[in-house]
This record gives structure tokens, sequence and C-alpha cells, in this order.
């Protein structure tokens, strides 16, 4: 579907010549002030300020671009403050050449950049009827002449990070999402929901969609014991490694592809801020600089060369940060609750993904429209983040998602400028599900519970608490004695018959903790996944066994089944197979047998086959433990401090959004990330895109030569 020519003054030419008459004479205007007002700064005569303005302009025009260009790295680590240095340098050197322009410091001539760049943006604002203007005026100066040759339609995938099916329905009837309701009602479009695996977490979700496969990814962290270490998806060097497990060189933007903000390549040939690429080693000289403009300039560069881009975006992140901290404030002025505190470095960090990733990652899709390429994969992470710490549906979670679909508007009318036609297919890798943190609503966290279900011992303390502790958890004089006293769940209660029958136990392991891994007790290992914890024990090998568990931690299993913030416990056993023990039942998957009440009925019917999956990974941890979901309320516990949060089976979480032109092939139900590959492929066949081949040399098979395709090694 291509998208339609905006009316009005979008496409229409002939103020060029008053714009910059008008830049000219403000920025005159503006160099006279800053003369009255700043120190240290003086023109003497009344000719200086026209022709400074005027050479200022020829710099910012003409040359500040190329000098970007050679300053990439500085610009992309300093988010563009960088090169506002190098542009105060520029200032000076103009001013040192003009007689008579008296500067005395170099911060003053940053300053004047400042300045300059900031009168520009205002001008160019004046002169736009909105921000949708602007945005278009600079898209059509990048456009290329259409060659009039036959493409087959390109393919914008646009992933919404986190957001769940259900709140995108809402948000559509109630308006926090005009655009996606406009395709709706017009009919051009389809939205529906895809069920994710049972780690709904952007790692698992995104390998699946980008590769199609996420084979073996229990978790965005997980302890692999040969090579004694603690794999996380958010470390460039595991992400990269992750990839290499997966990419076939097919991947979903294979074929000149572009993927920008995302964790994986999905073997695209032109990448930016994309995790799995940060930890590439290539060769150097003029290839490894091209390599590295593609994997994280590219995007970044076209839009910081211009300074208004990087005054106006700094400018929107003060904004953003001022509605964090007001937000927050109203939370607690008004004791809404869930909520989790939101101070430190988290303002800073929510305007990173809510307006600097935003504006870049926006910048670089329409350098990839313009140019032509055919499928790009995007991710925009600022719902994720924000309803993280603000709730799935709190008012300032909608404002970020507003502005989401704003930017989506705006490549979907700049269809209009690119050589070839494009659908847009908006989508997201898993949902939230909302309710207390874990350690809010009972005064620990879960790995303070498996440390000391294992033997470790729990001082007693206070936390600042934002939810209600459970009356029979309490921090003070909490005991792991009290914990087990009070289980009273029939499964519990035979677990701990099995363990006494079993006779004497088994000494504590004598642990290897040189791994650097975290340990929650000697000899273990707790790594959280939102509303999963994976438990393994590094000095048994291979998998442990129900029975080895308990031979050694005959708490742990009992503990876990009764504690009111868990779901159900995943453990192999050596007579059954692996089994789901809940607090009401057992459920044999092997098998299929359910003694009791089945503990993955709240889960939804995909449950049982998307434990069992997981179970026959080899990275499978000895105990995966799934947060309690109630029906009733639709919340659960996550294991992680946030109000919404994901990673588990239970509620929203499971549930991503895919919304799709009507005239594509209905998909289906989707269940997985690897089906909904598969689905996405399908509709690129149709539209006459190629079938990848996987040869040439791709992002991924960089990354693969670059770690000498060897296993994740200890560090």
């Amino acid at each position: 579907m291509s998208a339609p020519a905006t009316p009005g003054r979008v496409l229409q030419t002939g103020r060029t010549l008053a714009r910059v008459v008008l830049t000219w004479a403000a920025a005159t205007g503006a160099l006279i002030t800053l003369d009255g007002w700043l120190t240290g700064f003086a023109m003497s005569s009344w000719w200086h300020p026209p022709v400074a303005a005027l050479m200022l302009g020829v710099l910012t025009a003409g040359v500040w671009p190329l000098v970007l260009r050679i300053a990439l790295p500085l610009t992309f680590l300093t988010f563009g403050l960088g090169g506002f240095l190098l542009l105060g340098a520029g200032v000076l050197g103009i001013f040192t050449a003009i007689p008579g322009v008296e500067v005395r410091s170099f911060a003053t001539s940053v300053v004047v950049a400042v300045a300059m760049a900031a009168v520009s943006g205002v001008i160019n604002s004046l002169l736009a009827v909105d921000e949708d203007e602007l945005f278009f005026r600079r898209a059509r100066r990048r456009a290329p002449a259409r060659t009039g040759e036959p493409l087959p339609p390109g393919v914008l995938f646009l992933q919404i990070d986190g957001l769940g099916a259900d709140t995108a329905r809402r948000a559509v009837r109630d308006g926090s999402m005009p655009t996606l309701a406009a395709w709706l009602r017009e009919g051009s479009h389809v939205l529906t929901e895809w069920h994710t695996d049972w780690s709904s977490q952007t790692g698992a979700s995104v390998c699946g969609i980008l590769h199609g496969s996420n084979h073996d990814i229990p978790g965005f962290r997980w302890y692999e014991k040969e090579s004694r270490r603690l794999v996380q998806v958010s470390n460039p060097r595991d992400a990269a490694e992750i990839e290499r497990r997966h990419s076939d060189g097919r991947g979903l933007l294979a074929g000149g592809g572009a993927g920008r903000g995302n964790l994986f390549t999905g073997d695209a040939r032109f990448v930016s801020l994309t995790l799995s690429s940060l930890a590439h080693v290539v060769p150097s000289g003029a290839r490894r600089r091209r390599l590295g403009r593609d994997r994280v300039g590219s995007g970044y560069y076209a839009y910081f060369a211009n300074p208004v881009n990087a005054v106006r975006t700094i400018g929107v992140s003060f904004v953003d940060i001022y509605r964090e901290l007001s937000a927050a404030a109203k939370q607690r002025r008004a004791d809404v609750r869930p909520r989790v505190p939101r101070g430190g470095l988290y303002p800073l960090a929510r305007a990173g993904t809510t307006v600097v990733s935003r504006d870049v990652v926006v910048s670089a899709l329409l350098e990839d429209m313009l140019a032509g390429r055919p499928v790009v994969y995007a991710d925009f992470l600022g719902y994720d983040e924000v309803s993280h710490h603000s709730g799935v549906e709190r008012f300032d979670t909608l404002q970020v998602l507003r502005s989401i679909d704003q930017q989506i508007g705006r490549l979907y009318r700049a269809g209009a400028l690119a050589p070839r036609e494009y659908h847009l297919v908006c989508l997201s890798d898993h949902g939230q599900t909302q309710g207390w943190a874990f350690a809010d609503r009972f005064g620990y966290s879960i790995e303070e519970l498996v440390g000391s279900l294992c033997g470790a011992p729990v001082e007693p303390r206070q936390r600042h608490l934002t939810g209600p502790r459970d009356s029979r958890h309490t921090t003070e004089g909490w005991q792991v004695g009290a914990a087990l006293a009070e289980g009273s769940g029939p499964i519990a209660r035979r677990l701990r018959q099995r363990a006494e029958d079993a006779g004497p136990h088994d000494a504590p392991l004598d642990p290897t903790d040189d791994d650097g891994a975290p340990r929650v007790a000697p000899g273990v290992v707790c790594a959280v996944s939102g509303h999963t914890a994976l438990v393994s024990f590094p000095d048994l090998p291979g998998r442990a066994s129900l029975e080895e568990i308990e031979r050694h931690w005959p708490h742990l299993l009992p503990g876990l089944v009764d504690h009111a913030g868990v779901g159900f416990v995943l453990v192999h056993s050596a007579e059954f197979g692996p089994v789901v023990l809940g607090r009401d039942g057992v459920h044999r998957l092997r098998s299929g047998v359910v003694v009791g009440t089945d503990p993955l009925l709240p889960y939804g019917p995909h449950a049982a086959a998307l434990v069992a999956r997981t179970s026959s990974f080899p990275h499978c941890p000895d105990l995966l433990v799934n947060s309690r979901y109630d029906p009733a309320t639709d919340e659960a516990s996550a294991f992680e401090p946030h109000v919404g949060s994901h990673g588990g089976l239970g509620g929203q979480q499971q549930r991503g959004v895919l919304c799709h032109p009507a005239s594509w092939t209905a998909p289906g139900e989707v269940v997985g990330a690897e089906h909904l590959h598969r689905v996405l492929r399908g509709w690129l066949t149709d539209l006459g895109h190629p079938e990848p081949t996987g040869e040439g040399a791709t992002v991924g098979e960089q990354s693969a030569a670059a770690l000498g395709r060897r296993s994740l090694e200890p560090t």
C-alpha cells in the first residue's frame, strides 16, 4: 500500500530563499544580542554581525557535515554534544579570521555555536506549519529521483517494544494511537495478536523473529555450566555469540535489508544501534570505517550532521526528564500503587530511549526508505522502558506510546517520497503484565528466598517498600523455618515426605565459585528474567534431577512450591522426566498426566507445549521458576523491581501485537517467535522478494569470524 501524499505545504517549493534570508537576519540579530550580553565576546564594527552570520551559515551547511563524518566516534559517544565542541572550534576560527572580532575563550565560541543552532531551529520551526512539515521538508531535500524501474514493494517492520495486544486495542480506542486507529477505521490494516514463547522477553523474541530460531534461549540471563559463566543478552559480546549460534545468513533482513535499534542484526547489510554488532572486530582501514558507520553510525550520522537536530533532541530530552520527574511526584502524592522508585539515573535513561534513540532510529528509517532498501526492521524502546517504571497503561506511559505513533505516521506519509512503494507492519516482541514487584510484596527478593532455602543466612533488614508486604512474610526476623512451617500445600507436603523417606541428606557440595557468577548460596546461582528465576547448581554436572536436588537441598522445592509469589517450578525428574510442580498439583510433561490441579491451567492452552520446549533446551536451568499469575486481577509479581514486566508466562506479557495490511494473507493463530518469523518471511515472498541464499559477508558472519566461532569463554 502506497503512502498518500500529504496535502498542504509539505510538498510545495518556493520558500527556500525566504528561509535563508530570515535565518541570516535572525543569526545577525542573535550575534548583536550576544555581543551585548556575553562576556568575552565583542564586535567593534556594524558589518561584523552580518558577515559573521553569513560565514557561520556556510560553516554549518557545508563544512560541518564533512567534519562530523570524520569525527563520527566522538559525536556517537557524546550523543552529538562532542560535535558542538568541534563546531565551537570552527566558530573560534571564523571569529579569529575577521579583523576586530574578539573572542576570549573557547567556551565562549561553543556558546555562540549552540545559540546559532538554536536560532536556526526556531526559524525553521516558525516557517513550518507544524513538526510534520519540518520533517517532510528535510526528507524531501534528501529524496532521490524516481527511476521508474519496477521494484517489489518494500516493508518497514516497526516494533513497539513491550506493547501488549489488549493495551494496543485500548490505545486505539481511546486516542493514544491515532495513526493505527485511522488505518483500522479506513480498513487498510488489520490488528491481531501473536502468542510468545515461555521466555516472553526481547532476547528470545527478536532472535526468533529476525533469525527464525530462538532455540536454547531460556531467559534474558542464564548460567551455562560448560563455560561456567552467566550469559546476559544485554552484553554485546553475549548478544553476538547468541546471534552466531542462530544465524545461518538467511535472516529476515538478509539481501540488502537494514536493522535499526535492535538486539540482533537479522543478517542485515545495514545496521545501526544494534547490540550484537557492537562486539564485532573487523579489518582496519577503509573497510573498518565503512562497517563501523553501517553498524553504529548510519542514521546517527545523518541525524546529528545537522546541529539543529542535536539542539532539538537535547531540548526535548530535558522536557522528557521534566515529565518523568513530574509524573513520579504525582504518583507519590496520589499514592498510586503498584509503583517502584524512579529516581537516580532513571530519568536520564528514560530520555535516552524515549527521545534520543527514537529520533535517531526515525532518521535512519527515513534514510532507508529514501535509499529504497527492500526490508527494514526497527525497535522503538520507549514504551517498554517507561511501562516498567510507570505502569502498563498509566498516563505518562500512554504519552510515550502516542509519540511513537506520531513517528509511525510520519514514516507512513514519507513513503510518498521513496523510490519504491512501502508497506508498514507494526508489531511487538511481547506484552507486559502488571503487578507488585516480588520484593515489594514480600519484603525479600526471589534470590534471597532461593538462597535461604538452600541454607544461606538471611540478615533481617528494612528495605524501602512501595507495596504492602504479605502478612505472612516480613523482613524483620524472617527466616527459612517460618517460611517452611507455614506451608500446607499438598505438593509441598509430599515433597517434604519424600525427603524424610530418603533418609540422611548428602552434605552440601564443596563449591567452586571462581567464575564471577552471582551466588545466592554456596554452589547455587539464581538469574532473574522478569517473571522467571533460573536456578542452576554449577557443581552438579549436566542437568540436575529432582532427586539430586532433594538430596542436597531438601527444603528448596517445598519452599518454592508453597510460596505465594511462585506459580510453578519446572524440574527434571529421573523417574518421570520434566515435571511442573505447583502448590496443588503436578503436571508430568512427558506423559501429559496431571496429578491434582494442573499448575499450568492459569497460563493458557499453550503453556504445556511451551514449557516442554524450554525443558528440552541444552541450557535449560536445573530449576525454572515462574511467578504466580492471578487471572482475577490480571496481575503477577515480577522478580525484578518493575511495575509492568515480562519474561515468563501469565497475562498480557504472552500476547504481542501484530498490525498488518488487510490485503495480506491472514496468519491465523501465531504461537512463538519462530512461527512469526515464518509468517513475516511468507509475506515478503508474496510481495516478490527473493528468498535469501545466505551468501555474502553479512554482519552476523563477520561477528562469527570475530569471535572465532567459539563458545562463550569464562571472563
